[in-house]
């Protein structure tokens, strides 16, 4: 399978890069490095990396940022990170890449634990989670061509053990799920 991983040196990109490597061919994507070059908050770099990529098999972003703080020190500058470049960008992922995926592909996006147990000083997080869970929900009726969606949603990743980790990507890569928001460590 051809794997494009966007973010594959980030935290969750180093565990499962390798691991996925073992099975699968991945073209790696980043901001500053990678394969190929992307920025998630503009829409003409998403278009542009899957026009040069072929045959897609799935997509996995472990990429985006957000804001962490308090709700005195939120305003909608700061929220904006998140929602530009975690919400959107993988949202735009799934509406670009959808006409260039390869039939019965996949699209794996990561949410968090905030989605669900908020906790203080993470209410943009808390906000961008929640829709990118939203967003796999409802995307997942419609997507066409037997294209996959589901959301990773991990708690904090230096309390999940590796395998777990692992185990929640694979399963949305390998197995039949769609429209899944799969937990791990919450």
């Amino acid at each position: 399978m051809k794997i494009l991983l966007i973010g594959a040196t980030g935290e969750i990109g180093k565990i499962i890069h390798p691991e996925l490597g073992k099975n699968h061919e991945i073209i790696s994507a980043g901001r500053n490095s990678g394969d190929f070059k992307i920025d998630l908050s503009d829409t003409n770099s998403i278009e542009n990396l899957f026009k040069e990529i072929k045959d897609i098999d799935a997509c996995i972003c472990v990429a985006g940022d957000c804001y962490t703080g308090d709700l005195l020190s939120l305003d909608e500058e700061k929220l904006n990170i998140g929602i530009k470049n975690k919400l959107l960008g993988q949202v735009n992922l799934v509406l670009t890449g959808q006409k260039y995926l390869n039939n019965n592909g996949s699209f794996t996006l990561t949410s968090g634990k905030m989605a669900d147990k908020p906790v203080k000083n993470n209410i943009g997080k808390a906000i961008v989670n929640g829709a990118i869970h939203s967003f796999v929900l409802a995307a997942s009726l419609e997507l066409q061509r037997g294209i996959r969606i589901n959301a990773v949603s991990p708690g904090k990743v230096s309390d999940i053990p590796v395998n777990d980790l692992i185990h929640a990507y694979t399963k949305s890569l390998q197995e039949s799920v769609n429209g899944e928001i799969i937990k791990v460590n919450y």
